[in-house]
């Protein structure tokens, strides 16, 4: 069994350890914790590993975030990967910060990550893991909120929120979807 995890953001060092790119910072932290090293390939850097009896492929992708279905369609096609075994890890306003929420399926939300992927996919039935950001930011001054740092507060908190959004990774293709949510949605 093959998944693809994917985790969106921003490339380039000015969207380096911002809230839009949490989904990279995820990314990074599992393959550091596997020793594993990123390579750069088409429409994003990839890298593979075993979790049990389960193949992944971690994609980061370098098409910037609003045209992410790209790099999700080319590896889901490249790997002959089914889109249930789709994973995409994303940063979310509507929940608070460090709140961790796996769906199954969804409307974008007004995220234009995954309204490109849904768009280009032809589909909202994929699973993603919505790491909330919060909103605490003032009228008309969401995109600097979204595109800025972490305060101190919520770097403190970022690593142990980062450790379970790994397990909730690995849960998702150990245990499944449904099983991941009800062991993890409600914390």
């Amino acid at each position: 069994m093959k998944y693809l995890i994917v985790g969106l953001g921003n490339i380039g060092s000015e969207y380096e350890q911002t809230r839009h790119n949490i989904g990279f910072m995820v990314l990074d932290a599992f393959a550091k914790a596997s020793n594993l090293v990123f390579s750069e390939g088409r429409y994003g850097a990839t890298a593979e590993c075993r979790v049990k009896n389960k193949s992944l492929v971690l994609l980061k992708p370098n098409t910037y975030m609003n045209l992410s279905g790209n790099a999700v369609r080319y590896w889901l096609q490249k790997e002959n990967i089914p889109v249930e075994n789709l994973l995409v890890i994303v940063d979310d306003l509507a929940i608070p910060f460090g709140s961790l929420r796996m769906k199954g399926s969804g409307s974008a939300a007004g995220h234009n990550g995954l309204k490109n992927i849904q768009e280009l996919l032809g589909t909202e039935k994929y699973s993603r893991l919505r790491f909330g950001i919060g909103n605490n930011y003032p009228k008309g001054m969401q995109v600097e909120y979204v595109l800025g740092r972490f305060s101190e507060e919520e770097q403190s908190a970022l690593t142990e929120r980062i450790e379970i959004a790994q397990e909730m990774i690995k849960s998702f293709c150990l245990a499944g979807l449904e099983r991941t949510m009800t062991q993890f949605n409600k914390k």
